[in-house]
């Protein structure tokens, strides 16, 4: 048994969250015991100060480190799955974005082989395929030519290419087909998210009653707030049966934006990264989804060639401490990396530090930077 005893202890458990002192035990890949106060011998680990939380699950990464994932061998998913940890990331869903139904058809059977042989260091929970099925209005830096409505042959070739691999669809609910999609998606285990869509509020309500769960980074690329046509993000902000992912890198959504909606739908809102190749990476040219996007020189995000925002090279423990730089607690930062995109994609046994769940760790600093991190009880990481 392994025992860590840390100054600050955040639970990610609803109605218990946080220990000014504690103390973690670990067993086989598991927690085993939870405590406050003192731990029952002298620990294996001891950290003095920073917080020792759940480790961060982040589930929407189209690369990192020079890998785009669509296309990369299984040397690039064990190299973005071995430097995860180094961002406190223990957990997460490799991210397509549109291409020909074939062409993801057949990434997802390669995606299938790849997570079989369990690469070292973040978990891989599956695949989040963002497209084809979406608005060509709200395309963003998805080619335009490759969006196709979602028809049940193209949803069965996705289904039966992605068998026990693909776990999140983003989709436009208001696409030719989008409702009966969703029941089909939703059928299979599949969780559907609204995104790149231009739809109003009604029907972004009738997807949530067709079973879609999330929406798709809350701002970016989809209908807006208006006080007479709610769009995506007004429903988004106040369905209660939807959670949504937000780009807190204060260059996607402004820090008022982002405080807004952590205040609007609290408990429904989990940070992503959608991350693609240049995170981790210096300043230049990279590709999405086969596509060239340039990190530029003194930061911000990449973009492509005409200026459109193309994902992010933020970090996950970035994304923790950014919300709670905006006025999110703590405790309610962790929760919305950790717990709540685990709940969402149905891993109880992720996120939280409980007994049973699995030993996913992560120590950050008083800066909230990555110092360590573990996973099934391991530590992949020292800082």
């Amino acid at each position: 048994m392994t025992l860590i005893a840390a100054a600050r202890v955040i639970l990610a458990v609803p109605g218990s969250s946080t220990l000014e002192r504690g103390y973690v035990a670990i067993s086989g890949g598991q927690i085993t015991e939870v405590g406050a106060g003192p731990p029952p011998r002298d620990p294996d680990v001891l950290l003095a100060d920073g917080v020792l939380m759940p480790g961060l699950v982040d589930l929407q990464v189209n690369g990192y480190y020079g890998v785009d994932l669509a296309d990369a061998d299984p040397a690039g998913w064990a190299r973005v799955a071995s430097r995860l940890p180094e961002t406190g990331t223990t957990a997460f869903l490799p991210t397509y974005i549109t291409a020909p139904v074939r062409e993801l058809a057949e990434a997802l059977r390669s995606a299938r082989k790849i997570a079989a042989g369990a690469p070292a260091g973040a978990r891989i929970l599956g695949v989040h395929v963002e497209g084809p099925f979406l608005s060509p209005a709200r395309a963003g830096a998805h080619r335009r030519d490759w969006i196709v409505p979602p028809s049940p042959g193209a949803v069965a070739e996705l289904l039966a290419a992605g068998q026990g691999v693909l776990r999140l669809v983003t989709l436009a609910p208001e696409a030719d087909g989008a409702m009966a999609a969703v029941a089909a998606l939703v059928a299979a285990g599949v969780v559907v998210s609204v995104g790149h869509s231009d739809a109003t509020a009604r029907q972004v309500a009738d997807a949530a009653g067709a079973g879609a769960r999330m929406v798709t980074h809350l701002f970016n690329a989809q209908r807006g707030l208006h006080h007479r046509e709610p769009g995506v993000v007004g429903q988004a902000l106040t369905d209660q049966r939807l959670t949504s992912g937000l780009i807190v890198d204060l260059a996607h959504v402004a820090a008022p934006v982002c405080a807004i909606a952590f205040a609007a739908a609290p408990g429904r809102i989990c940070l992503v990264t959608d991350a693609v190749a240049c995170a981790g990476m210096p300043p230049g040219r990279y590709l999405l989804g086969g596509q060239p996007v340039d990190l530029p020189a003194g930061g911000g995000a990449p973009v492509r060639q005409d200026g459109t925002l193309a994902g992010s090279a933020l970090r996950m423990d970035v994304a923790l401490a950014n919300a709670v730089g905006v006025g999110l607690g703590l405790a309610e930062a962790v929760a919305a990396a950790t717990r709540i995109p685990a709940d969402l994609i149905g891993r109880p046994d992720l996120g939280r530090l409980a007994p049973g769940a699995a030993a996913d760790l992560v120590w950050l600093g008083d800066d909230l930077r990555t110092r360590a991190t573990w996973v099934a009880g391991e530590q992949v990481y020292a800082g």
